[in-house]
């Protein structure tokens, strides 16, 4: 298992979310890569109130920050790119297929997850408001749209560009945004991809890894009577 707890790799995460989170909370996605790559990491855990001198390393307050003793960088297509030139599982060689992967990258997080995180935002946080109901028809017309360019693209293909690269990764990690709907459902060979892609051993250790330190730091409720 490449999690060592005296790796050069460091990335940061969250000690425990809430359910609905668990599971597609961003760190997975460099967890993913990094069992991809066989690269060995440790995790710093961090509790939902960050110690204030995280903001020079991650300005938005988010997860994860990468270090390697080389680099300190933060934003996961970042991190995945840079753990991508360190193994051509990840990246292809040859500069077209490289920055094609690259693109995929961009396209999943640009083009295709703000739509997907909206309709999401508007499920689990605002569902009860009267102007959430009146937007949500909206805002998952607008998902599909995304999900079906992607469909399209796909068509009959294992992979976005024939192969494996970090493009799939970042892709069926946004997908997995939705798994509280039937959309991805909705287009048969997207729900193919994203099943093989969660299928990979790779995916599966990384998160089963993310979900373990959740349930270890899973708080605990107050015994009854102990707040009087």
């Amino acid at each position: 298992m490449p999690i060592n707890p005296n790796a050069e790799i460091e990335i940061s995460a969250f000690r425990w979310v809430p359910e609905f989170a668990q599971g597609v909370v961003r760190d997975l996605r460099a967890r993913w890569a990094l069992e991809e790559a066989g690269l060995d990491y440790r995790v710093r855990l961090l509790d939902q109130e960050r110690p204030p001198e995280y903001l020079l390393e991650q300005p938005f307050d988010q997860v994860p920050c990468f270090s390697d003793n080389q680099v300190k960088i933060f934003e996961t297509g970042a991190i995945v790119q840079y753990l991508g030139e360190k193994t051509e599982t990840l990246l292809p060689r040859d500069p077209q297929g490289r920055y094609r992967a690259i693109q995929w990258t961009y396209a999943a997080l640009n083009s295709v997850e703000p739509a997907l995180i909206n309709l999401l935002l508007i499920d689990i946080f605002f569902t009860n408001e009267e102007w959430a109901k009146l937007r949500r028809p909206g805002a998952s017309d607008f998902a599909k749209l995304k999900l079906r360019r992607v469909s399209e693209w796909l068509g009959d293909k294992d992979w976005l560009e024939g192969r494996f690269t970090i493009g799939d990764l970042i892709m069926i990690t946004t997908l997995r945004f939705l798994r509280h709907t039937d959309l991805v459902a909705q287009f048969p060979n997207l729900a193919a991809y994203l099943k093989r892609g969660e299928a990979r051993p790779a995916f599966q250790r990384a998160l089963t890894d993310q979900l373990a330190v959740y349930a270890a730091n899973q708080p605990q409720p107050e015994p009854e009577g102990a707040a009087a």
